[in-house]
């Protein structure tokens, strides 16, 4: 039996009924491509590939590698990555359509992961992760609670958001200290809004937050005057967590053109 190594983040999923219910909540079909983000031992894997036929997998702990070969080729077309998911280029996955990522993620990369996916969305047709639920919370909250922050803005930025189903500890082994949720992201085919420069908008959200404590006036000093951010209708005077992102997104346009005249 492989020992989960708390490096690596592992939690291996054992309990059937939510593998069940995992599955059937991603419903995958013959000829998608779907994406698994550790595999671990291929307890999502297996059943995957039973019904969609392929898959490929991205695996970091090489220890891992021999077993998952041995169990998942018989079933199908198994493509296996032995790779950092942090450094992958997603699209290289969607020559034949758009990718569906799956995955247990590990809790210890959970939110750089994706921060990491949401700048490739263009590829990717849905993700359907399981997350610590504090996490899910994150990136589902509303502007003026405790959980709203920059996880909150990015992703509702780019996708919609749904929590399935949360799951026990005793689902895991070892058994994590936290509760989970499997989560549902699905991009926007057409945006609420759309920003002038996305990268403006990561950098006014990024900084924002950075200082969550200060007013907008202090902590956008060197981005943004108290002068520009009144003039798109945001009191200076507030903080990030009050501001929606329709706000987010005028303070970055400002920025944007800010740059434009500069650079003009």
């Amino acid at each position: 039996m492989h020992r989960a190594r708390k490096r690596f983040g592992q939690n291996f999923l054992h309990d059937a009924g939510v593998v069940d219910r995992i599955v059937e909540a991603i419903a995958p079909m013959p000829g998608e491509t779907l994406v698994e983000i550790g595999p671990g031992l291929g307890a999502i894997t297996r059943p995957l590939i039973r019904r969609c036929g392929k898959l490929t997998a991205i695996e970091l702990d090489s220890d891992l590698i021999p077993r998952l070969r041995q169990t998942c080729e018989p079933l199908g077309s198994f493509r296996l990555v032995e790779s950092d998911a942090l450094a992958i280029d997603y699209s290289q996955f969607a020559g034949e359509g758009p990718v569906r990522l799956v995955g247990n993620l590990p809790y210890n990369i959970s939110t750089p992961l994706i921060f990491h996916v949401l700048s490739q969305v263009p590829w990717v047709q849905d993700m359907h992760f399981m997350l610590q639920r504090e996490v899910v919370d994150r990136m589902r909250a509303a502007p003026g609670g405790r959980d709203y922050g920059r996880l909150s803005v990015m992703v509702q930025y780019r996708c919609s958001v749904q929590a399935l189903f949360d799951v026990d500890p005793g689902a895991f082994r070892p058994r994590p200290k936290v509760r989970s949720t499997f989560a549902r992201l699905v991009p926007h085919t057409i945006p609420p809004r759309v920003a002038r420069d996305p990268l403006c908008l990561q950098r006014v959200v990024r900084t924002a937050f950075g200082q969550r404590r200060k007013t907008l006036k202090n902590a956008l000093e060197g981005l943004l005057s108290s002068a520009q951010i009144a003039a798109v209708g945001v009191d200076p005077s507030s903080r990030a967590q009050t501001l929606d992102l329709d706000a987010f997104i005028a303070l970055a346009d400002s920025l944007a053109r800010s740059d434009d005249l500069r650079t003009s």
